[in-house]
């Protein structure tokens, strides 16, 4: 199981496997083809109002990924694609924003990695 985080202004790469955006607002000044994706998964992204409070403060990362894992655990059938996914191909999980150690891509790869763990996957 291969699970990667990139920046979606990275230029695509066949290495990629499946291209997954998981923001829930288009990137800035990116036209939709060249985002070369594959899905554009928004529900899976944070809710407005989190990622709002999170505001990209690397202070609230902590209680970011807490909180964004508890709406995770509520939307399992979301995810659970992404994992399906991943058994078979490497998923590459997209976001636009700025700061890439704290972003909902990275928080959400290290919920599917705990998850793919506990579940003897990994």
């Amino acid at each position: 199981m291969s699970i990667a985080v990139k920046r979606v202004y990275e230029p695509a790469a066949k290495s990629d496997g499946y291209r997954v955006l998981v923001d829930r607002v288009w990137p800035r000044g990116l036209k939709k083809e060249d985002a070369a994706l594959d899905i554009w998964a928004r529900d899976l992204a944070p809710s407005t109002l989190l990622r709002k409070w999170f505001g990209h403060d690397p202070a609230h990362w902590e209680g970011f990924r807490h909180r964004y894992a508890s709406e995770l655990d509520k939307h399992k059938s979301l995810w659970q694609p992404l994992v399906t996914q991943a058994e078979r191909h490497r998923v590459t999980l997209l976001f636009g924003a700025k700061d890439e150690e704290h972003n909902q891509a990275v928080a959400l790869k290290m919920y599917l990695d705990t998850w793919l763990k506990a579940n003897g996957l990994r």
